[in-house]
């Protein structure tokens, strides 16, 4: 059977997937698709950790990855293990770093996957070859530079191959050699054996498209002593290209790219803050310190929801509040129309701005993020006034024992709980700031924290002054406080304070 045959088979069906060039989203849509709804997946050491998390859990994942001088499984071992799971019936997808067809054996195991009469499907992916140039701000072609690219497998690149050096060496466009940092003094030497000046510009580009990327410049003159130690993998670039690279440089300008920044967000609630660092250039590293869970009981929340009807006013302290609060709402067979007549007060702009999504404008919205902040916005005579303040299991009682002091009824309305989260310590090194979200984000942090000199230099950056008073309590004074209470505000008091210590 080929490629294209639609005739049924007992047989399942191998998708040879391009993952890209180490970003994860440069990732396709379709190779995201195919991961999702795998039932093996057999993938090669550099595709990004980001993507190998895309795999459900009820897959058999294999590595077979390569890297140079070591390699975990042969190719004649990969291209049985693709027909046998087929054979059974499996839907596999072969997880390919960069594309499958661009020095990635793709074509090797396509040829062995007909021949055996399995069904296959080919997923190109984005290739480091052109990528990673863009990612440097190297254009492979350029009208004014060069109006060809070539591609060259660089680890390759010794004695005994069959490349043609004294073509290379006079093409007027770019060449681009991938795997090939160990070999980077001979083909430095070929390529002027046969005639490039040595003043031919190249470049390397290490770990390309990641956090981590790093672009060195020179000629094929100085080339081998700027590039000493550069880490791996990386790619060459030869080419009058380069030396677009100090105006296009775009990558490595971002006003976060080199800093690794900590997030201790619950994972389900990181991906803005996550999102809008790495778009800032930085390296984020999660280190969950909490999850977001159900109360032990509802018992409150329900009371609250029963009598909704009683209360003048509806005090939401965070916007897990709000989420945990509808969703009970709804699970009553209720909905925000039974909140008609209630005055809401919401504690922070990303509270307001979750009970806006919902239709409700808040009444009251403090500048300050602090349940407190609202107590100089209240009338000093709460007498005949029932509120109910909707919160997790744990805080602070000074905003309820206020109300009660100048005379309301208040009752509070467990919406939710934070539970520490067991996470291991391992990737906390080389910290430069650490984001904390919440006084349980900063206690829990603090907790597990095996050893405090970790963080000695790292910035703290909280998202309001009850996070900040937290990180106090610990004994550090926090180096950023966000203006307002919200992820967008968080960031950029970083990016403030980062461009200050510039």
């Amino acid at each position: 059977m080929t490629a294209n045959s639609e005739r049924p088979t007992a047989n399942g069906k191998v998708f040879l997937v391009g993952a890209g060039p180490g970003d994860p989203n440069l990732l396709t849509l379709r190779a995201a698709e195919l991961i999702a709804s795998a039932d093996v997946v057999a993938t090669d050491a550099l595709v990004a950790p980001e993507i190998i998390a895309r795999i459900p859990k009820s897959a058999e994942v294999i590595y077979v990855g390569k890297r140079s001088g070591a390699h975990s499984v042969s190719q004649d071992q990969t291209n049985r293990l693709l027909i046998e799971k087929a054979k059974q019936g499996k839907r596999v997808v072969r997880l390919k770093g960069g594309d499958p067809f661009v020095f990635g054996r793709g074509g090797e195991e396509a040829e062995e996957l007909a021949a055996a009469s399995i069904e296959f499907e080919i997923v190109p992916g984005i290739s480091s070859a052109i990528a990673g140039p863009a990612y440097a701000g190297i254009p492979v072609t350029h009208r004014a530079h060069a109006t060809s690219v070539t591609l060259v497998t660089g680890h390759e690149c010794d004695e005994t191959t069959g490349i043609d050096w004294q073509a290379l060496a006079h093409l007027s466009g770019t060449i681009v050699f991938l795997m090939g940092v160990a070999n980077l003094p001979m083909i430095v030497r070929k390529l002027r054996e046969h005639g490039a000046p040595a003043s031919r510009p190249i470049a390397l580009i290490s770990k390309a498209t990641t956090a981590q990327q790093h672009t060195v410049t020179g000629t094929l003159e100085n080339i081998a002593q700027r590039a000493t130690g550069i880490a791996t993998p990386a790619l060459i670039v030869v080419g009058g290209v380069v030396q677009l690279h100090e105006a296009i440089n775009w990558f490595e300008s971002k006003p976060l790219f080199g800093k690794r920044i900590v997030v201790t967000r619950a994972r389900e609630q990181a991906s803005e803050l996550k999102r809008l660092l790495e778009e800032a250039g930085a390296e984020v590293v999660q280190f969950p310190t909490i999850e977001i869970a159900p109360p032990a009981s509802f018992e409150s929340l329900d009371r609250v929801i029963g009598a909704i009807g009683d209360y003048q006013w509806l005090i939401f302290t965070s916007s897990n509040g709000v989420d945990s609060f509808f969703a009970r709402l709804r699970h009553h067979g209720k909905d925000s129309r039974c909140l008609a007549g209630v005055m809401i007060a919401a504690v922070g702009e990303s509270t307001a701005s979750d009970l806006r999504g919902r239709g409700i404008e808040p009444d009251l919205l403090p500048e300050k993020f602090q349940s407190t902040a609202l107590l100089p916005l209240l009338d000093e005579d709460q007498k005949g006034i029932r509120t109910a303040v909707v919160r997790a299991a744990k805080g602070s009682d000074e905003l309820i024992d206020e109300l009660r002091r100048r005379g309301s009824e208040v009752d509070l309305a467990i919406a939710y709980e934070t539970r520490r989260v067991a996470t291991s310590a391992a990737d906390l090194h080389d910290i430069d700031i650490v984001t904390f979200t919440s006084g349980s984000t900063v206690d829990n942090f603090f907790e597990v924290l095996p050893d405090k000199t970790i963080i000695d230099r790292a910035m703290l950056a909280s998202i309001g002054p009850t996070t900040s008073d937290a990180i106090r309590r610990h004994g550090r004074k926090p180096d950023v406080e966000a203006e307002n209470a919200t992820i967008a505000a968080l960031v950029a008091a970083i990016l403030r304070a980062c461009d200050v210590r510039t």
